[in-house]
């Protein structure tokens, strides 16, 4: 437990230069904001190493795994779980880490996870928005589910990590290639499916979108992302259990074996089975909602999931959809990642703790494209206000109003 403390200390102190590094480049950027979450990130890393010590957990799973089960280094790498023992193995082989170092090494990942969406959000959000008086893009960093599940020995820090990554290259993709490139080399060795979601709303976006991307970025972005594809689809296929040669039906078998096989894996399973589709996305993103919170925790992620609600619902606002097919490529991507995420695995899930879990690593795609729409009303007033004002100054003044204004009766 001691060496978990201190190495949450040494890279507390070895973040510090990284993050006023961020502040030189990004004069907005707010270090003493990340030191404060750095540390709201370690409450709930002890928070759940504590949780696991009661509770059934995949940490322990990985940690003893790279001791046991490979001969060497290099037999642990593969995609999926093995990717997480091939992480941990020199770590705990070589370097002779223990399960809270560990621990504390995952969590240090999925801080930098929010670092990089942090930059990602406010880069891009022209306008500050608040709810109950808080800078909104603040208060989104800090809720606790979203800390909660990225704080451990597994999958959910580091695929995180790497979406976090892949999104603050993207953002700014002339000086931040390597970002986007190793962000998504992650995100396709935790979760090859992902990675073909992300890389499909890559290109829709840079090709959709409304800004001007030079176009050898784009047929750049664009042979990258289908040569990996295409080097890929059968290894992507394979993992997720589906027949390439008949995507559909092999998924529809997939999903319905997988939810079952979820929703017998703990007490609070739902079967969503036969949900239409959008009662099963509804669920996916905004349940549990208090009748049907399993536990203390539910009942945190039921008030999270009420704020999802509640920010969700400014988009059935008029000119969201114009706002969307005029949008930039960063929205697209985002909208599609989302989306087609949210689809696969509302398909899958039928678990509430494994949904609750999941959702963690795309909900801020969907807070990006509110937060953008509500950017773009904001403009909209502010121009209906510039133009009024204008229109007052230029509208000339009767001639009796202008006597008196040069003092003549």
């Amino acid at each position: 437990m001691i060496g978990g403390i201190l190495l949450m200390v040494l890279f507390f102190v070895a973040s510090i230069p990284m993050l006023q590094m961020m502040k030189r480049r990004m004069p907005w950027f707010q270090v003493g904001m990340m030191k404060n979450l750095y540390w709201f990130h370690c409450l709930f890393t002890i928070i759940y190493y504590i949780f696991q010590l009661f509770s059934r957990s995949d940490s322990q799973e990985y940690f003893l795994r790279p001791q046991y089960n490979y001969p060497d280094w290099l037999s642990a790498y593969d995609t999926g779980t093995p990717f997480i023992d091939f992480v941990g193995y020199p770590f705990i082989n070589y370097l002779g880490f223990t399960f809270e170092m560990m621990f504390a090494l995952f969590s240090w990942m999925g801080f930098w996870g929010f670092v990089f969406f942090y930059v990602y959000l406010k880069e891009n959000v022209k306008y500050k928005h608040k709810l109950w008086g808080m800078d909104l893009i603040g208060l989104l960093i800090f809720l606790p589910n979203m800390h909660f599940w990225t704080v451990s020995l597994g999958k959910g820090s580091i695929i995180f990590f790497g979406l976090g990554m892949a999104m603050y290259g993207l953002s700014q993709l002339k000086t931040r290639k390597l970002f986007l490139l190793l962000g998504l080399l992650i995100v396709y060795h935790v979760r090859p499916h992902v990675f073909l979601f992300m890389a499909v709303g890559i290109v829709v976006g840079l090709f959709t979108g409304r800004q001007k991307v030079p176009i050898w970025q784009k047929l750049l972005v664009f042979g990258a992302a289908v040569g990996a594809m295409v080097l890929l689809y059968d290894k992507i296929m394979a993992f997720s259990k589906i027949d390439g040669d008949n995507v559909l039906e092999s998924f529809n078998q997939f999903s319905a074996v997988r939810s079952y096989e979820l929703s017998k894996s703990a007490g609070s399973g739902v079967d969503i089975s036969n949900y239409p589709l959008v009662l099963k996305l509804f669920t996916f993103w905004f349940r549990p909602l208090f009748i049907d919170s399993p536990g203390a925790m539910g009942l945190v992620v039921s008030i999270e999931n009420v704020l999802y609600l509640y920010l969700t619902s400014k988009l059935f606002q008029k000119g969201f959809i114009k706002f969307l097919r005029k949008g930039s490529a960063l929205l697209k991507t985002s909208a599609v990642t989302f989306l087609a995420t949210s689809f696969a695995l509302s398909n899958t899930m039928s678990n509430m703790g494994i949904i609750i879990r999941q959702k963690s690593m795309i909900m801020y795609f969907l807070m990006f494209v509110i937060l953008l729409f509500l950017d773009y009303k904001k403009h909209l007033q502010v121009m209906k206000r510039q133009r009024a004002r204008q229109a007052r100054e230029e509208t000339p003044l009767p001639v009796k109003e202008v006597k008196l204004a040069i003092g003549k009766p």
